[in-house]
């Protein structure tokens, strides 16, 4: 009996280290490059990192990453002078881009279509409004001197705090514990295509058993509409909070969002008080191709390629003259 255990011990973890061979020499585990909170309390990448991001079960999405010395996933350095013309496009994972190789990334596609523009792309994934307000604010001597500033918001999602403040929970994954399981390609690929979440829900259950039930209520149509009417005035008012904390370039600046997917109360306080906004929604409506990808809602090529277009004939259209 003794013998048999030891033996099947052996083989499970002979089992383990072939199936972490195979997720390696055919890269299927995505590599995820170290974050880190600098002296002026962004959090961003650690600089001059190189990888491959990973979506889908078989590999259905497979792009390259380089994160550049200011600490975002970018084909060039962010040099802004007073003498060129300068875009920055600044956002969470759809600007980041890790979803296309970076040297193919939408601030490559529209400044293909503007000679003589560099654009600049400050993406982070879980990036908010607050987080790229107080990035723009922490970094104001830098961004003086880019010429124009594009802000990708998602009103549902961006706009829940009326005030910076570390994420603690995105740090958190720099944990020891968290570095540690990142090293095994094998547990990084079980965990995107969801095979470990079974045992993870398993747990939870078997820790609320321990906690007291809570009576939960359903909500009613007319309940529901007052929540999201409450939401909507909270979301505009932490908006206002914000613009009025670190200021706001009407001038300069220009919000990036999807009108289809936006209150139409924060649309027609955007366009009472002149606020310049990109709407994408009416572009990605007329296509009949696919915008986003099979197993992640992230853009796809042909998204990229529409929002670049929009970015690039918006900034034509601004005419931006050498400073």
């Amino acid at each position: 009996m003794k013998k048999l255990i030891l033996k099947s011990l052996l083989y499970f973890f002979l089992i383990l280290v072939i199936l972490e061979v195979l997720v390696r020499v055919f890269h299927l585990g995505k590599d995820t490059p170290t974050r880190f909170l600098d002296d002026r309390q962004v959090e961003k990448w650690v600089p001059n990192q190189n990888g491959f991001n990973v979506t889908g079960n078989r590999r259905q999405n497979f792009s390259e990453f380089h994160i550049n010395s200011s600490g975002f996933n970018s084909y060039r350095e962010f040099t802004p002078t007073k003498n060129n013309i300068e875009v920055a496009l600044i956002g969470d994972s759809f600007i980041e881009g890790f979803h296309q190789n970076y040297y193919n990334s939408i601030g490559k596609k529209a400044e293909n279509a503007l000679p003589g523009i560099e654009i600049y792309e400050y993406g982070y994934a879980g990036y908010d409004f607050a987080d790229q307000l107080h990035l723009v604010h922490s970094y104001k001597k830098q961004f003086d001197l880019i010429d124009h500033l594009i802000l990708g918001i998602k009103f549902s999602n961006d706009l829940t705090r009326g005030e910076y403040k570390v994420a603690k929970g995105r740090l958190a994954l720099e944990s020891p514990i968290h570095r540690l399981l990142k090293k095994s390609k094998l547990i990084v690929y079980c965990k995107s295509i969801g095979l470990l979440e079974p045992p993870q829900e398993l747990m939870y259950r078997l820790i609320n058993i321990l906690k007291p039930k809570r009576e939960v209520l359903p909500i009613n149509d007319e309940e529901a509409l007052r929540i999201r009417k409450e939401n909507e005035k909270a979301y505009l008012a932490n908006f206002k909070s914000l613009v009025a904390k670190y200021g706001y370039d009407k001038e300069r600046y220009t919000l990036l969002l999807d009108s289809k997917i936006t209150s139409p109360i924060f649309l027609s306080y955007l366009e009472k008080n002149d606020f310049n906004y990109i709407d994408f929604s009416q572009s990605f409506e007329n296509t009949n191709r696919s915008t986003t990808l099979i197993y992640d809602r992230h853009w796809n090529n042909h998204g990229r390629e529409l929002i670049a277009k929009l970015i690039s004939k918006y900034i034509q259209k601004k005419d931006l003259k050498t400073k």
